[in-house]
This record gives C-alpha cells, structure tokens and sequence, in this order.
C-alpha cells in the first residue's frame, strides 16, 4: 500500500496577508553562506577524542534492558549491575557511518515537505512547556481548547515549517490519554509536519499507528519513509532513561528520525568550561546515535545540542547568552564532523515578552542560523525558560525568523540592480522615488514586517501607542479568526476518531499496548 492518492491541496506561491499581517509564501529556508567556525578543525577533533574516551573509560547508564542488549550485540561492554555500557571507539565510528546526512520530512500536505540537512533549514515551533501565557489572562495552566487555539495560529504562520510536540499541557485531559488528544488536534488542525511524544514505548506506538492511518499507509512504507522528528532527551550527566530509550527504539525501528539532545547544563549537568560541556554533549550524543544505529542501521537521526551556562547567581538554566550561542555554532562544527544533520534551538530566561525575551532569542538564532541548525527547534512561542507558551512571543519570534529567513537570501547581483541608468537620471542632489527603477521595485523591494511600526511619534501615539508585544497580541488573534482547517478526508478523521476511542478505552482498562 502506498500514501492515499487524493491529498491536501498545495499551500500556492502567493503571499497570504491576512488583513494587514504581512507573510511571505511558506518555503524551505536554505543557507548561502558559509557558516560560523569558532574552533578550529584540530580543536573539534580534540573535543571529538574526549568524548571517545569518555564513552570508552567511563561509559553511559542505559536503564532500559532492551537498549543495554542491543550495545551488547553489537559488542559494546556491558554491566548488569551498574547499568553501564562502555563503548569501544571503533564501534561507534562504524555505527556513525550508517546514518544520513539528508532525508526528507514528509507532511500530510506534500508541498509542506521539508528536506533535512545539506544547504536546507526548517522552524519548528514551541513544544513542551507546563504553562500558556497571553497578555489578556496571564501565565496559567493551559487546556485542551487553548493548545488547539496555538495550533491553529502556528498553521497561519507559513514561517513556520513544523509543530513542535505539544505546545504546552493541557491539563484539563488526564495524562494517561492526552497524546492521543494531542494527535488527533495535530493532525486535523494542521497539515503541516507535526512532532510526536517519544516519551515512552506506548505513546510512540499510538503516534506511529495514528500517523499510518491519516496517510493511509502500511509499515513498509512508514520504515522507508521519515514522517516524524522525535526529540530524545539524555538525563544528563551520561544517563539515558526508560522512557527516552524505549521512544527512541520504537522510532528508530520504524525508520523515524530521533533527534538526539543532551541537555548539558555547564556548571550543573556538566563541566563549566564550555568546551568540557560539549564534550560531555557529544559522548551523550554519540552513545544515542549509536544506539538508533544498533536497532536499525540506516536509521535517521538528527545531532542535537542543547549547551548552556547556569545563572551562578540562581542556580537557573539562563538562555540566549554568549555561552549558548558560542555553543550552538561550536555543535554545528560537530555534527558536520560527523557529516550529520544538526539540531539548534531558539530560548529565552525572560518571564515576560520584553526586551530581554527578544534580545535574549536573538542571541540563541544568530547561534542557530550561522551553526547551521538544519532544524531550528522551539524556534516560536519559547517564553520563562522553557516553562510556558506564549501567544505573543509566538508571534515576535515569527517576525524574527521572516527577518533571518529575508537575511539568509542574498540581494540580487546583476547590471540591473546596480541602477547605474538610475543614478544617472537622477543626478546629484536629486532622490529616486519617482524614478522607473524605483517603480518597478518598490512593492517588494524591502523585508516588509508583521509587527513593527515605522510612523513618526505622533501618527504611532494617535494609533493608541501599541508595543511590539501588543501588536502580536492583536495579530494572533486576528490569524486565530481567520484561521482555515485544512481539509482532510472524512474517512480518515473518522478513523483517527475511533481509533483514540478504543485506545482511551483500553488504556483505562488496563491495556498498555495498541491492538492495532
């Protein structure tokens, strides 16, 4: 069985402004220029031989059984006792060799198709937080119409490439059954890529079974085709947990990417030294990888990094911060050694959409974007250290990424941009908004932005004196009431709908595995 022949229609080339919301067309975002080195090539294969003899002399805890078999298979060192699996550098070189450096991130919609790796980048939106947060009601416990709302507003922003695993909790489902709530809200409301919950053998079953139906596809096609980006956290210092590893099993047995990220908390988790904490971040990432390789050679897999300082003030992760950047272009120079896809991240300490929240994000996509993260996770909506979702920075960081997106492709070269004839009717002392050049290019000539108000005082003032964040508070609700379902077929959501029946009946009743 192949996927379904009749499918979503294509997004078209049009820009989409809704009102006076200014988008650009939904495209893949690539690199054309040469990204950030901070290190030296010798200075990445130092850090590269720490981590070797890290994993080689000291090794990983791998608490779940069925992982600690797959190392010893394939002939990794393994202690029963102390759950720990050291790992003979020859094994790990040869199972790096198995992964792709590209592959493609199918969506329900083909034109959302994203290519992972090479010159190609693709934002991921927000995913995990406890709490939502908006001007109008503040930080509070989100429910499930609140995450279908989120959903709706990251759907109209064609800045956008994927959803980013849950927005934030809702709390008003019970947490035995709310990925299969979550699921269903992804795949209905959105058609763009959407990211499931590894977190656990069952959930991963119930997102691989749930995404074979809304494609009307069989395993063998699911294994040969990569459908999902599955975050897989370490438990760092040099822990990976049940949880983590059965999700990572499950989704490297069916050929879906695992996207592997250490959370190396310099100070904390890890040494202080940044370099000390990557190269804790490495061994804990190339334990991982190894790992998807030993249950399916071939299997993709995405480098993550996640490296900060600690707030030695508070003890707190802080974001956005030298360190963070510094780190995430020293990761990229990483996963590139390794010729792999890389995972960087747009994050913020700030409890409010301010000042802090935007210079703090820029900071951490400057590090993203000139590391070269092939996927930008959290790249909108990331608020308070990762506890909350907001509206309104989902919005902000929508604007910065149209503005990397615009940054990151070259100006026109050629003997008509020069406007040499230009210059020349004009003259000195003269200006150019009358001049043909300028007529034929003035529509489209600039970045033309979301929220930013160019006015002088008085015209802003007579406007009501809107901030930044209060534009984006009134932009995703107009992008929320004129928000679109894409259409899906009916049998298909019919399908979806009984199947998260009958797995929240048997979940209560006690059955843990899908009868599908």
């Amino acid at each position: 069985m192949t996927r379904r022949g009749k499918r979503s229609q294509g997004v078209g080339t049009a820009s989409r402004i809704a009102g006076t919301i200014r988008q650009a067309p939904f495209r893949q975002v690539q690199f054309n220029y040469p990204p950030m080195e901070i290190l030296s090539k010798d200075h990445i294969a130092h850090i590269h031989d720490a981590s070797l003899r890290i994993l080689e002399n000291i090794g990983m805890r791998i608490l779940e059984p069925r992982a600690r078999e797959y190392f010893r298979k394939a002939g990794a060192s393994v202690d029963e006792q102390s759950f720990m699996v050291k790992l003979d550098r020859h094994l790990v070189l040869e199972k790096l060799r198995l992964a792709p450096s590209e592959f493609l991130l199918e969506a329900r919609n083909p034109s959302r198709n994203v290519h992972v790796g090479g010159i190609n980048t693709f934002f991921s939106a927000v995913g995990g937080p406890a709490f939502v947060q908006d001007l109008d009601r503040g930080r509070r416990a989100g429910t499930y119409a609140e995450v279908c709302d989120f959903l709706k507003v990251i759907q109209s922003l064609n800045i956008l490439h994927q959803e980013g695993g849950s927005p934030f909790e809702a709390m008003d489902v019970h947490e035995d059954i709310r990925h299969l709530d979550l699921h269903l809200a992804q795949i209905t409301l959105l058609d763009k890529n959407w990211q499931p919950w590894g977190l656990g053998r069952i959930r991963a079953k119930d997102g691989l079974e749930m995404i074979a139906i809304t494609l009307g596809i069989d395993r063998e096609y699911l294994t040969n085709h990569v459908v999902f980006t599955c975050i897989i956290n370490t438990n760092s210092p040099l822990t990976l947990d049940i949880p983590m590893a059965e999700g990572l099993i499950e989704m490297a047995r069916h050929g879906q990417a695992v996207v592997i990220t250490p959370f190396t908390l310099a100070g904390a988790m890890s040494p202080i030294t940044i370099t000390g904490s990557l190269a804790q971040q490495n061994a804990e990432a190339l334990a991982c990888i190894t790992l998807a390789q030993c249950v399916r050679p071939g299997a993709p897999v995405v480098y993550g990094a996640f490296t900060t300082n600690v707030d030695m003030r508070t003890g707190s992760p802080a974001f956005g911060t030298p360190e963070y950047t510094q780190a995430a272009q020293i990761s990229g120079q990483l996963a590139r050694f390794y010729n792999l896809p890389f995972r960087s991240s747009n994050v913020t300490a700030s409890n409010e959409v301010d000042a802090q929240a935007a210079y703090e994000s820029q900071m951490s996509l400057w590090g993203a974007v000139m590391g070269h993260a092939h996927m930008v996770n959290h790249a909108a909506g990331w608020l308070g250290g990762g506890l909350t979702a907001s509206f309104e920075k989902l919005i902000l960081d929508a604007e910065m990424l149209q503005m990397m997106a615009a940054y990151l492709t070259p100006p026109v070269m050629d003997e008509e941009s020069l406007g040499l004839n230009a210059i020349q009717e004009v003259g000195p002392g003269g200006h150019f908004f009358g001049t043909e050049h300028t007529l034929q290019r003035y529509e489209d000539a600039f970045y033309s932005s979301m929220i930013s108000d160019g006015d002088n005082y008085e015209n802003w003032r007579d406007k009501g004196s809107l901030t930044a964040t209060q534009q984006a508070n009134r932009i995703w609700k107009q992008l929320l009431h004129e928000y679109e379902k894409p259409p899906l077929d009916a049998a298909v959501e019919e399908a979806l709908q009984d199947y998260v029946r009958r797995r929240k009946a048997e979940i209560k009743s006690g059955i843990d595995t899908p009868s599908a």
